[in-house]
């Protein structure tokens, strides 16, 4: 289980070190850390309960939603993000993800160029602190008002106009799967040295609530090895991170969930 990272969110009804000593006990090496999940907890209780469990945090999840038609609020979410960079460098993760955001009273060009604008504004931060930005593109379901970056290659587009090594791409094959040229953008994103993260879970048919309803790995129509053939010959060699929004296995004993994701994850091998 050496490659496999679970998300907090994932384990909803787990404390956070509740999740962190079953991950280690389980073998898994990896985590990605939701800001809820310790936001009552200390840095020095965070480390600590890491220190404990032997696990290398992968990502903080997550920073992002610069468009807004207001100033004063695109102002408010660069502090925000700066907040998140610090939060994220005090724990040691090595990247922060974004949802990029978008406001359903601009047009969706209007929100990329503040979505750039907002991006470059942290990215001086971002380096200092040691902290990498990974732009995650959204399904075109959420351009409303979670996310005007759509597709893998709207993602490449803004990260190559950027062009920093300090901001790359979160590739999560729940919003990505349906792209009729995703073999080509996830290689022109490793190609550029963008791939920074990859996700996984599964899309169900029928889907009974389009953020609350994921699937686990196989049960579902995504096509995951294959997507994940292409990621590793785009050079990406990190963690698969599994990250599943799901109300039903949320409400399931949690011990029996995680034991579902690892047989799931070790179907795929």
């Amino acid at each position: 289980m050496k490659n496999l990272c679970i998300h907090t969110i994932t384990t909803k009804g787990w404390d956070f070190a509740t999740a962190c000593e079953a991950y280690s006990k389980a073998g898994i090496t990896g985590i990605s850390i939701w800001q809820d999940a310790i936001e009552q907890l200390s840095v020095q209780e965070t480390r600590q309960i890491l220190q404990d469990s032997n696990l290398e945090v992968v990502s903080y999840v997550r920073g992002g939603f610069f468009a807004h038609a207001s100033a004063t609020e695109r102002a408010k979410a660069i502090d925000q993000n700066k907040q998140m960079i610090d939060e994220a460098a005090e724990i040691s993760a090595p990247s922060l993800v974004l949802v990029c955001g978008a406001d359903p009273g601009q047009s969706l060009e209007r929100s990329r160029g503040q979505i750039r604008d907002g991006i470059e504004a942290i990215v001086p931060h971002a380096a200092q602190r040691g902290v990498k930005l990974s732009i995650e593109p959204l399904h075109p379901m959420y351009a409303g008002a979670r996310s005007a970056i759509n597709s893998m290659a709207s993602a490449n587009e803004m990260a190559e106009k950027i062009d920093s090594p300090w901001v790359g791409i979160a590739i999560d094959v729940y919003h990505v799967w349906w792209e009729p040229n995703l073999q080509n953008e996830i290689a022109r994103c490793g190609n550029n040295n963008n791939l920074f993260a990859y996700h996984i879970c599964d899309w169900k048919v029928p889907t009974e609530h389009l953020l609350l309803d994921r699937g686990l790995m196989g049960e579902g129509c995504i096509p995951i090895q294959q997507i994940t053939n292409w990621v590793t010959e785009a050079g990406f060699n990190g963690y698969e991170e599994v990250e599943i929004f799901s109300t039903k296995y949320w409400e399931m004993d949690q011990q029996t969930w995680l034991n579902m994701i690892i047989m799931a994850y070790a179907d795929l091998k």
